[in-house]
């Protein structure tokens, strides 16, 4: 008698936590190691289940995407994912010229001063 292939678990929404036969389950699959340091996981030590790739840089809330991993090395992973993130956005912006830079060129359309052709620099706002 073969045994029953259970169907991989996928949250209804990115929010969703895993159950605790998923979090088992993941568990078993990493031999009880973390995914992050290769580190054996003894009873007591506190864990997580973590997304191999981030939700917030297009990961999904599925279990072939979960990885259970210590506490102090999940809190280091997801700040370089939320740096990450923040790199893709600044990145993405720039590309699409809505990136507005906060000292304008001297001399440019946005600056408050003005050269004349004469070399002299007035304020743009007294002409």
């Amino acid at each position: 008698m073969t045994g029953r292939k259970t169907r991989e678990w996928i949250g209804a929404t990115p929010d969703t936590p895993a159950p605790p036969r998923v979090r088992l389950r993941v568990f078993e699959a990493y031999g009880g190691k973390c995914g992050i340091t290769g580190r054996k996981i003894n009873a007591g030590d506190a864990w997580d289940l973590d997304h191999i790739q981030a939700l917030a840089n297009g990961g999904e809330n599925r279990e072939s995407n979960l990885q259970p991993a210590l506490k102090e090395a999940h809190k280091a992973k997801t700040a370089r994912d939320v740096a990450q993130k923040s790199k893709d956005r600044r990145v993405r912006s720039k590309h699409l010229g809505i990136h507005q830079s906060k000292t304008p060129l001297p001399g440019g359309r946005k600056s408050k001063f003005k050269r004349k052709i004469g070399g002299g620099v007035v304020r743009r706002d007294e002409e």
